[in-house]
C-alpha cells in the first residue's frame, strides 16, 4: 500500500493513462452490500422501488445537470445499475458551480459560471450517486452505495453494440448474472 500524508492509500481503479474527461465509458454502480434497493425482477421485467424509480430519473436526465455529459442507454437492476455514459469533453458549456464560503458567523452560498468545473466520468457519477442517495434519504429510504463503481472505456463501435446488447438484455439475464448474489 502507498501512504500519503502517512495515510495507507487505496490504489486508484481508473486507468493512469487516460484522463476521463472525454469518451464512451460503460459503467457499473454497485449498492452497499448489493443489497436489493432499486427493486425486483418479477416475471422477467424489473418492478422499480421507489428509490429505483429516483435512480431511473437521475440517469434519464443527466444532461441536466452535466450538459457534457449523455447517458444513452442505462439498465436498474435490483441492486446495481449499468449505463454507457458519454462524456463530451470538447463541448465549451460551462455549468453552474455552487461554492459555499464559509466564515465564522455566516455561510454564503455563490453561484458563478465556472470554465474551471472539471468535466469528467468521475464528477458525473459521484453528482448522480450524490443525488440520488439525497433523496433517499429525504424520503426516509433506508439505501446505500458501493464506495467504487467500475468503468470500462469503450474503445470502438463493435465495443460499443456489444456492451448495449448486454445492457439491453441484462433483466432477461438475472439469473446468470455474477452480480446476483448479496457480498
Amino acid at each position: 500500500m502507498n501512504l500519503y500524508q502517512n495515510k495507507y492509500r487505496i490504489p486508484t481503479a481508473r486507468a493512469t493513462w487516460h484522463d476521463y474527461s472525454g469518451g464512451a465509458y460503460f459503467i457499473t454502480i454497485c449498492t452497499a452490500g448489493r443489497m436489493h434497493y432499486f427493486g425486483e425482477i418479477e416475471n422477467g421485467e424489473m418492478q422499480l422501488s421507489a428509490i429505483g424509480k429516483i435512480a431511473s430519473d437521475h440517469f434519464s436526465n443527466v444532461s441536466i445537470h452535466y450538459p457534457y455529459a449523455e447517458i444513452p442507454l442505462f439498465v436498474v437492476m435490483p441492486n446495481h445499475i449499468h449505463a454507457i455514459v458519454i462524456i463530451d469533453g470538447n463541448d465549451g458549456n460551462y455549468r453552474n458551480a455552487i461554492n459555499r464560503v464559509s466564515t465564522a458567523t455566516e455561510t454564503t452560498t455563490v453561484i458563478s459560471r465556472n470554465p474551471m468545473i472539471y468535466k469528467s466520468l468521475g464528477t458525473v457519477i459521484r453528482g448522480v450517486k450524490a443525488r440520488i442517495s439525497r433523496m433517499a434519504h429525504l424520503n426516509g429510504i433506508p439505501f446505500g452505495w458501493q464506495a467504487r463503481f467500475y468503468d470500462h472505456i469503450i474503445r470502438n463501435q463493435d465495443e460499443m453494440n456489444r456492451i448495449a446488447t448486454y445492457i439491453y438484455h441484462n433483466v432477461s439475464q438475472w439469473d446468470l448474472d455474477e452480480l446476483n448474489k448479496a457480498e
